[in-house]
């Protein structure tokens, strides 16, 4: 994978990581355009690399969110940030669950199924549109709000289902509001990327050997500066109730996905 492509796709990374059009089912698309022919090592270091970029990102712009939380849970009290911290350990569950058990017929799903994802992308425009014709309130995530986001985060594993866009879209549905459902999927999620990075490194499928060391310095500085703006940017959209354009998004990327696979 040369430079140019390792900044292409560390831009579609770090935009659709937080915008709700699916970050996986935009990589799959992207490696199809591009024809990512890497091995499965070099794909597998890239993709995670990435993802900790994104992550890097989140932190970055929720820094104050999250020095408060830490704050508030070192006082040793029941209060709002130790049970905000408890709620995302709740919505950890199902994809900690789905990504123990269910693993290699998740992966087995990532090879170029181009059908799979453009279907996918059709079913978050149906929940995005939902989403934004709720009204705003002023609740927050429950406990029990935070296990059904947990689950849509799950079949968000799925290439092709926008994470941000099932969790958002679930939580707002749920009746919270707007501005709380951005925040608690953007760090919900952030645990379970290192959780993933470190069984990825632990595992040993990670290969370092032969790694073009410039095009993942490239890729992860791409996809750090697109998570800043994207990030940054969708919470700016959920407050302002404009996913109904991703929504159309998703049906015209969906549509054409779909018909590509036909036709090859």
């Amino acid at each position: 994978m040369d430079i140019i492509d390792s900044i292409i796709l560390g831009i579609i990374q770090g935009l659709t990581e937080f915008l709700p059009v699916s970050s996986s089912g935009h990589l799959e698309l992207g490696k199809a355009i591009l024809g990512d022919n890497s091995v499965p090592e070099e794909s597998l270091l890239f993709t995670v690399v990435l993802h900790f970029a994104t992550a890097l990102s989140t932190i970055v712009i929720f820094r104050k969110d999250i020095l408060d939380i830490i704050k508030g849970c070192l006082k040793f009290k029941w209060n709002e940030d130790l049970q905000f911290l408890f709620k995302i350990a709740v919505s950890m569950i199902p994809a900690v669950v789905v990504g123990l058990f269910f693993e290699e017929q998740l992966e087995a799903l990532f090879s170029g199924n181009i059908l799979l994802v453009g279907c996918m992308l059709i079913i978050t425009a149906a929940l995005l549109f939902l989403a934004d014709k709720a009204k705003d309130t002023n609740k927050k995530v429950s406990f029990s709000n935070a296990f059904v986001i947990g689950i849509s985060q799950a079949i968000a594993m799925l290439p092709g289902i926008s994470r941000s866009g099932a969790t958002i879209s679930t939580s707002v549905l749920l009746g919270n509001d707007k501005t709380k459902a951005a925040r608690f999927s953007f760090l919900m999620v952030v645990p379970l990327i290192f959780g993933k990075i470190a069984k990825d490194i632990l595992s040993g499928d990670i290969s370092m050997e032969s790694q073009n060391f410039t095009a993942l310095s490239a890729g992860f500085i791409a996809a750090f500066v697109a998570g800043l703006f994207a990030c940054t940017w969708m919470i700016a959209l959920v407050k302002k109730s404009k996913l109904s354009y991703f929504a159309i998004y998703c049906v015209i990327v969906g549509l054409i996905a779909i018909v590509v696979s036909f036709l090859n």
